[in-house]
């Protein structure tokens, strides 16, 4: 399997300028729907990034259930598209089992590995960018108690909610982080008033800045916050935007790129496991005219320190995806 530490652009895709019949891409959502605001919806910004900058075509459909993965999978490759990209990762079993049946198709799995030779698998670092919005939100608490709302409990959400309090606690040490998950199946991904009833409780017990990493959930947090008077922080995609003023920052998953170059790449592409991080800048922190008012230049000044620290490989954060023990907690 190949280990790929960035994306470029392939051969096949140049294909588009020279006349050269190719397939059409697909995208497969996962669940939430296409405009979450969040993860699904960066993709859908990347295919349509694609769209606009090539004048090519692409296919995508909407999953109604966890049922529906593998059926969905079998369609787009029967009908010839290519390659596939399917979202998020609960789809690693489901292309486990529908990638060898269409060798000729490419796949790409975001936010999973799966060990196939015709599967792209996209992974991001998201306990890095998680570190650094942690560090904004110690530095603009004014209660020392700052919280996280995951979607489902997950290693995964695990690592933002540990990246998090890891960037928290280096600002001070003594800084309380409460972490609350939105439940164990799918539905945790789209249950925006369970978010905001999350939120509340944590706002109740203190915390000042509330972190969602849960999809379409964590529009009910950003909301919750915003009519309480105090911070949150977006996931995935720059939620800034939804409540100027009350969203302190973003932490960016650049799923979008990851669409982009995958249909850039087109059919044939190099397959295996890619990395984005901040070293890659497949991970950040959202700035922008939204909340340029809320973060200074002197925690700029210290964010970005840190993240050149953590690409230079002089502070490790922790992953919990290969250590459960949180160091932060």
């Amino acid at each position: 399997m190949n280990s790929l530490k960035t994306l470029t652009l392939s051969a096949s895709a140049l294909a588009l300028g020279t006349g050269m019949a190719v397939a059409d891409p697909a995208l497969i959502f996962d669940l939430g729907g296409k405009f979450d605001k969040s993860f699904n919806e960066a993709a859908y910004n990347g295919a349509e990034r694609w769209k606009a900058e090539t004048g090519g075509e692409y296919r995508d459909i909407e999953m109604q259930s966890a049922a529906q993965r593998v059926q969905f999978a079998r369609r787009m490759a029967e009908s010839g598209a290519n390659p596939i990209v399917v979202l998020g990762f609960q789809n690693a079993p489901t292309l486990e089992e529908v990638a060898p049946d269409y060798p000729d198709t490419s796949f790409v799995l975001v936010d999973a590995v799966a060990d196939l030779p015709n599967v792209r698998s996209v992974i991001f670092a998201e306990h890095e960018g998680s570190y650094l919005v942690g560090m904004l939100a110690a530095m603009a608490s004014e209660t020392n108690t700052i919280s996280f709302v995951g979607g489902m409990e997950i290693p995964l959400i695990s690592a933002f909610a540990c990246g998090y309090a890891q960037g928290a606690k280096a600002v001070n040490p003594d800084m309380n982080v409460i972490v609350n998950y939105t439940g164990n199946t799918p539905e945790a991904w789209n249950d925006p008033v369970r978010g905001g009833e999350i939120a509340r409780g944590q706002i109740s017990q203190g915390s000042d800045v509330v972190f969602a990493a849960a999809g379409g959930t964590g529009l009910g947090v950003l909301q919750a916050a915003a009519d309480a008077g105090v911070y949150s922080i977006g996931v995935d995609s720059n939620q800034n935007y939804l409540h100027p003023g009350s969203v302190l920052t973003s932490m960016l998953k650049l799923v979008d790129e990851a669409v982009y170059t995958a249909f850039s790449d087109g059919p044939g592409m190099e397959t295996g496991v890619v990395t984005m991080n901040l070293a890659s800048a497949g991970v950040g922190y959202a700035l922008d005219e939204h909340n340029a008012d809320l973060i200074t230049a002197e925690m700029q000044e210290a964010v970005e320190a840190a993240r050149m620290a953590i690409i230079a490989g002089e502070t490790v954060v922790h992953d919990y995806r290969t250590d459960s023990t949180c160091p932060a907690f």
